[in-house]
């Protein structure tokens, strides 16, 4: 955009300085010399070369072009105030804008000083923005408390509202000038009232007045509305828009999550990240390339002005967030798991402020289980609540991080494993099928296979794998069993049979006839908290119950503990781990 200077402002300061200095029509001639008894004459006065500084009122009152402009300034009382420091920026409509309006209309407003005192300051700006600065903002805001101008370019016109802006950077000791062809009028229709007006908003207009919100909307505010079209509903499920009609509370939820109980402008809303509504939750700000989306809805028309606030239109409705348990009833593929948490007494839990990543069952992944189980189930809540306990893993794990996992310690206290197969990642035995449905407590990621907590403690799982039997004739001789049957929870490094028989000859038949060395060794195999494969190589030495440290080292791909190889990690029980290990621990003398 060229910048102008003011042809009249040129002549008045070259008729400035032609009067500040001396006459002269013709060559002077010289004077005769003094005597030298004649009195010295005086010093020559210094000529003024520089015009005073000029007020924004000052160049406006002088141009000529803004006499309408200067006597509303002078009606509304604002010359005092726009000669003030400021700074200030100013959009200046010249006597042609003002002779614009229908007749009348100037007569009327100097007879209205209040409301004509408001149209002044709605072409002021707070600050010193020059032509670049104003090119680069989308908005501003003016003296007229909560009300913007909005910027745009059209081909190579730079406009402010719908007035053209034809000169610029008309530089004052307060401030600079941009002139424009149209006087600028406030917004005059509420928030209701713009979105009445517009044929693309029937639908949101007829959801405002059932949940009775117009009286609200049409309060002093502010208010930013994020306005779905009509199209943005007719996006909704079939019979969702009547289902809402219908159900008040929920309608009226939804509608006030559309609404932030503050004028944001696009300007204040490309730097926020979050935005708060008044029904309570946040709204998510992000920037994809050139969209800028409101949670999942992209804002396709920006800084509708209005009366009371801004309206910025949406092409999605926008869904509060739902905590854990209204998503999982709201899907309606988890009726069993939702009825199941409610006998089991865990709604509140689940709707608590976590976070939670709850490994959600369907419908169908409930029905695999045999017969009667769900039944079952239901009349033992103990073992019910173990159960749903066993899903849900405290913290929230969106799918990027559950794939680097390789367990994940559980609201139960067992660890689920955490594999990926090829394409697949599984947890436990069970698939999951959908991943990252946000809650506004956590995340859930959909199983198809109901999970069952071990039902064996560490020295039942020992047992029952029949490569540790010296181990458990061991616990056994000293008298451990039931303590590793307790709740814990413990983590125990198991030597194998193999590992037993690497001791020299006799060793384990000295220990079975030494109880007090037999359970030194044994007791030095076992940490007292549940330690998965994750956290022990988080560490690098491992406190056990019989006093002195395991050292935890990595050698290439070997995991060390002391001497022995881990060669088997993560066998998880009902009350802790085994790791398996291919060497005696001898704990250090």
């Amino acid at each position: 955009m060229k910048t102008f200077r003011f042809a009249s402002l040129v002549l008045v300061l070259s008729l400035i300085l032609a009067a500040c200095a001396p006459a002269a029509t013709q060559a002077p001639t010289q004077p005769p010399a003094p005597e030298p008894s004649a009195t010295p004459l005086p010093a020559p006065t210094a000529v003024p070369t520089e015009v005073p500084p000029q007020t924004i009122v000052d160049i406006a009152a002088a141009d000529g072009r803004f006499t309408t402009l200067v006597a509303a300034v002078e009606a509304a009382g604002l010359v005092e105030t726009l000669q003030g420091d400021g700074p200030f920026t100013v959009f200046a409509p010249t006597d042609d804008a003002f002779a614009k309006l229908p007749a009348g209309t100037v007569d009327a407003l100097l007879a209205d000083i209040p409301q004509l005192t408001n149209i002044l300051l709605y072409h002021v700006v707070p600050g010193e923005y020059m032509a670049a600065d104003v090119l680069a903002m989308p908005d501003a805001a003016t003296a007229l408390e909560n009300q913007y101008v909005k910027f745009s370019l059209d081909g190579d016109k730079a406009m402010v509202n719908d007035a053209l802006i034809v000169v610029t950077d008309v530089v004052a000791s307060n401030g600079v000038i941009h002139v424009i062809d149209t006087v600028l009028l406030p917004p005059d229709k509420d928030i209701v009232e713009t979105a009445a007006a517009n044929e693309n908003f029937t639908t949101l207009v007829a959801a405002l007045e059932a949940a009775g919100l117009v009286e609200t909307l049409q309060g002093e505010g502010p208010f930013t509305v994020f306005a779905p079209t009509d199209d943005a509903f007719a996006m909704l499920p079939a019979g969702t828009v009547e289902a809402l009609l219908a159900d008040i509370p929920a309608l009226t939820d939804i509608l006030l999550y559309h609404v932030a109980g503050e004028n944001l402008p696009a300007s204040k809303v490309l730097e926020m990240e979050s935005i708060p509504t008044v029904q309570g939750e946040d709204i998510t700000i992000s920037q994809d390339m050139d969209k800028v989306m409101a949670n999942n809805a992209q804002i396709i028309i920006s800084n509708v002005f209005t009366s009371n606030g801004t309206i910025h239109v949406i092409d999605a409705v926008l869904l509060p967030p739902q905590d854990i348990v209204e998503v999982a009833v709201a899907n309606g593929s988890f009726t069993t798991l939702a009825a199941a948490l409610e006998a089991a007494g865990l709604v509140e839990t689940l709707q608590g402020e976590g976070p939670f990543t709850v490994f959600a069952p369907t419908d169908d992944a409930f029905a695999k289980l045999p017969a009667g189980t769900v039944e079952a189930l239901l009349a033992d809540i103990p073992a019910l609540t173990d159960i749903l306990l066993y899903h849900v893993v405290p913290g929230e794990y969106m799918a990027a991080d559950v794939v680097e996992m390789t367990s994940a310690e559980t609201a139960l206290g067992p660890y689920v494993k955490i594999a990926v197969d090829g394409d697949k990642v599984m947890v436990n035995d069970a698939q999951v099928v959908i991943t990252d449905v946000q809650a506004s407590n956590g995340v859930i990621h959909v199983i198809d296979t109901v999970l069952l907590p071990p039902d064996k403690d560490i020295v039942e799982t020992a047992v029952a794998d029949g490569r540790f039997t010296t181990l458990a004739a061991a616990l056994e001789a000293a008298g451990l069993v039931e303590t590793l049957q307790g709740e814990g929870p413990f983590t125990v490094f198991a030597p194998t049979d193999d590992a037993f028989a690497k001791l020299p000859a006799g060793t384990v038949e000295g220990l079975l006839a030494d109880i007090p060395a037999l359970t030194d060794i044994l007791l030095y195999h076992v940490a007292a908290e549940n330690l998965s494969a994750d956290k022990v190589l988080e560490m690098k030495s491992i406190p056990t119950v019989q006093g002195k440290n395991i050292e935890i080292t990595q050698d290439m791909d070997k995991v060390m503990a002391n001497e022995a190889q881990i060669i088997i990690t993560d066998i998880f029980t009902s009350n802790g781990t085994i790791h398996v290990i291919d060497a005696v621990l001898l704990p250090p003398q």
